[in-house]
């Protein structure tokens, strides 16, 4: 069963995904999306590091995110994606119209063909104000339809708020009042 975990920033939901992938007992892979553009995501990204067991592996793709799934999932595996928002924004910067499309519509129709366990990790961008940039509502709309596309797919889908998880679909979590 396939997993989507949705959240703000400092929600928990890299924390709750992490959770499920320990305790999934699976070898675990994590799909490392982000680049570290500055000093600060650079921090960001040694945190999650650091986070990790020594024997999950890491592979680190911001871009072909399906290839890389296509690739890694197996019967037997849990693959931790973190994180489905910053893979959409490397996407939008690397101004390759064609690419982002095929990427977008890729990664929906390759769950249910995808062995094993996957978690997606994102930023639930759409709980505010609509963005005054073109380039911003762009990029929510896309997150928000990509986010749809998943949770149609994904057996299990959370929300985070103040490190407590929501159950939106699928089963509840162990442990947590739901």
């Amino acid at each position: 069963m396939h997993t989507l975990i949705l959240g703000g920033v400092r929600s928990g939901k890299s924390r709750l995904a992490e959770r499920l992938a320990r305790d999934s007992g699976l070898a675990v892979s994590y799909i490392a999306t982000a680049r570290a553009s500055d000093d600060e995501m650079a921090a960001r990204i040694a945190a999650h590091r650091e986070r990790r067991p020594a024997d999950w592996q890491t592979i680190e793709e911001p871009l072909a995110l399906t290839a890389t799934l296509r690739a890694e999932a197996a019967g037997g595996r849990c693959i931790l994606v973190e994180c489905l928002t910053l893979w959409l924004s490397n996407l939008l910067w690397a101004d390759d119209e064609p690419a982002l499309q095929r990427e977008l519509a890729a990664l929906p129709a390759l769950l249910p063909e995808l062995p094993g366990k996957v978690i997606f990790v994102g930023n639930e961008t759409n709980l505010g104000v609509i963005p005054m940039h073109p380039l911003a509502r762009r990029y929510c709309d896309l997150a928000g339809t990509l986010h749809q596309a998943l949770a149609e797919r994904c057996g299990a889908v959370y929300f985070t708020a103040a490190g407590l998880p929501l159950v939106l679909k699928g089963p509840p979590i162990d442990g947590v009042n739901t």
